[in-house]
């Protein structure tokens, strides 16, 4: 072999070289990657920590606030009784002498606060003068949840209804109803209840829900108190089913009143959405503040996706260099590769004489050469295995063929006789579109299947009259022996049911065992057909021989009950086309 010029070698070496700048790239890549995916995750850990901070603060605010809200109304519903009291109306709100003065009372009590829309005093038959912008007892959850308060302030107990929603269509309204009991000489004597709207928490809920957070009421049973988009949610909805965070508040034993915070996912237009979250309750009213806000939009609020963005960018811009420069160092690699492997799936499909060209690096290139040396040596090697192959083949035919010949003459009348039934067997088996690998099979079967004869004796086989019940019952044991015989030769496995069940009939009554139908193989029933073709059509001590038309007709009248009818009709189909013709002498096969 001719050394490499020193030309060949210096490329040799740089496209070597190549090959290592390129990993060197790849590997510069991880850096910058881990690098980033580090400072993200610290960012997005800040940005969490942060969040969640703000969102607790806003909870703890807006729950101070409304509970200065609830206090300030308690204190007003405390001075309005004095009120009451200092006109003696506690005794009975609706006495004809107090009732007067008690109506003008509640009006200015409404009047002079603008969170109040309705007031109702009430004896202790639940009667009494009431004032408002609207008409509590005429809406009947309004009316109910003041019966319930009427019940519990008569046995001298504080109501506060769950959130209520007022009004109809845009100028719906949350509010809820507060009712204490009126008391005279330490007796229970009547109720006075509000109806408080809570817009004014509502605004404040709107103002901090800005960036695209979420802050709401909900009450001890997860249903909305008072929301800043009223087109989403309504006062007394159920909103526990829709984020976890009101389900982890659901939750808590009562008086719990430590702000909390989470992360969850919620369904948003049929889409999983990672939340941050946070509540504080309020214990007096067992209500809390909750505010959420989306993972996504915390991440853009905070520029976390802009550097998400600018990051991918330089990544990008790194990774088209590499595929640049890896696109020299594949071309001085991939190519010489690329043919090596094609030339190897050649030898593999069988095509020895396929070589790979001599190219590349000087380690690719000494590998083709190696590669090149081993397909001829197999290819040479291949031919010799071809050749031992078909020479061991034309030896096993050629056995086989010469046992059948040495069967047929021990009796004059069938000399040729085995190889006649190979070549009807064949010709009917093409007909039937059998594979080659089959159709070998068949061949082989059919040329030994009167192997067996060489077992049953000569005054037998060669009597020229009819044979006695005994001599029959001799010669039908012909099949098992002739299976017998073969059954020990590995390679003639799949050829014994040709052998040892030709002589079966469809209906049952052939031998040795009476298989009917489908449970006699194919090959035996082809056999059978060729076989019993062969007899007819050839002269035998019993009878001369017949014609073609004789024959097909004599078999077509066997078909259902001796033979297979569709075996049958492929022996005619292929008579009629020329492909079947009688063979007087044996044939090769």
């Amino acid at each position: 072999m001719a050394a490499p010029s020193p030309t060949r070698g210096f490329l040799s070496r740089v496209r070597i070289l190549w090959l290592v700048l390129g990993a060197l790239l790849m590997v510069s890549l991880l850096p910058i990657l881990a690098y980033h995916y580090q400072v993200l995750r610290l960012s997005q850990d800040k940005l969490e920590d942060t969040e969640r901070l703000q969102q607790v603060e806003i909870t703890r605010l807006l729950a101070g606030e409304i509970l200065l809200f609830q206090n300030s109304l308690d204190q007003q519903l405390s001075d309005e009784i004095k009120l009451l009291d200092l006109e003696g109306a506690l005794a009975d709100v609706n006495s004809p002498k107090h009732t007067a003065q008690v109506s003008q009372q509640l009006e200015d009590f409404v009047s002079n606060n603008p969170d109040i829309l309705f007031v109702w005093a009430v004896n202790a038959e639940a009667h009494g003068p009431h004032g408002g912008k609207f008409r509590a007892d005429l809406d009947p959850f309004v009316l109910k949840a003041l019966q319930r308060g009427f019940t519990l302030c008569a046995q001298g107990t504080k109501f506060s209804s769950g959130a209520l929603a007022i009004g109809e269509g845009k100028a719906t309204i949350p509010a809820y109803i507060v009712a204490v009991p009126l008391f005279w000489e330490q007796k229970p004597t009547g109720m006075l209840a509000v109806v408080v709207s809570l817009k004014q928490v509502e605004d404040r809920l709107r103002n901090e829900s800005v960036r695209k957070r979420e802050v709401f009421v909900v009450d001890a049973e997860g249903h909305i108190v008072a929301h800043p988009d009223r087109t989403r949610w309504v006062a007394g909805e159920d909103a526990s089913s829709a984020y976890p965070i009101v389900t982890q508040f659901r939750d808590l034993p009562p008086g719990s009143s430590n702000p909390q915070s989470s992360r969850f996912s919620a369904v948003v237009a049929k889409n999983p959405v990672e939340f941050f979250g946070a509540f504080c309750p309020i214990p007096d009213l067992r209500w809390a503040v909750v505010a959420m806000r989306s993972v996504a939009d915390a991440q853009g609020d905070a520029g976390l996706t802009e550097l998400n963005h600018q990051a991918l960018g330089i990544a990008v811009a790194l990774t088209v260099l590499a595929i640049v420069i890896g696109y020299f160092v594949a071309v001085g690699i991939s190519q010489p590769v690329r043919a090596l492997a094609d030339s190897t799936r050649a030898i593999s499909r069988g095509e020895f004489h396929e070589r790979a060209p001599v190219a590349g690096a000087a380690e690719i290139s000494d590998l083709a050469e190696n590669f090149n040396s081993m397909a001829g040596d197999i290819e040479q090697y291949i031919e010799r295995l071809k050749q031992a192959a078909e020479e061991n083949r034309q030896l096993f035919i050629g056995s086989i063929r010469m046992l059948a010949a040495a069967i047929d003459e021990k009796d004059p009348y069938t000399r040729g006789h085995s190889g006649r039934v190979a070549k009807y067997s064949v010709i009917i088996g093409e007909q039937l579109g059998l594979d080659p690998e089959t159709l070998d099979k068949l061949r082989i079967s059919a040329l030994l299947h009167d192997v067996g004869k060489i077992g049953i004796d000569d005054r037998v086989l060669k009597k020229p009259g009819a044979l006695t019940d005994e001599e029959f019952h001799i010669m039908k044991q012909h099949p098992v022996k002739g299976a017998n015989i073969m059954r020990p030769v590995p390679q003639l496995k799949e050829m014994l049911p040709g052998i040892e069940l030709h002589h079966e009939c469809v209906d049952g009554r052939g031998y040795p065992y009476g298989l009917k139908a489908d449970q006699i193989p194919q090959m035996a029933r082809i056999i059978a057909v060729a076989d019993t073709f062969d007899a007819i059509t050839t002269n035998r001590p019993y009878q001369s021989a017949m014609d073609l038309e004789f024959a097909l007709k004599r078999v077509r009248e066997l078909a259902g009950s001796r033979f297979d009818p569709a075996i049958v009709s492929a022996m005619e189909q292929a008579a009629h086309t020329g492909k079947l013709k009688l063979s007087a002498t044996l044939v090769e096969v």
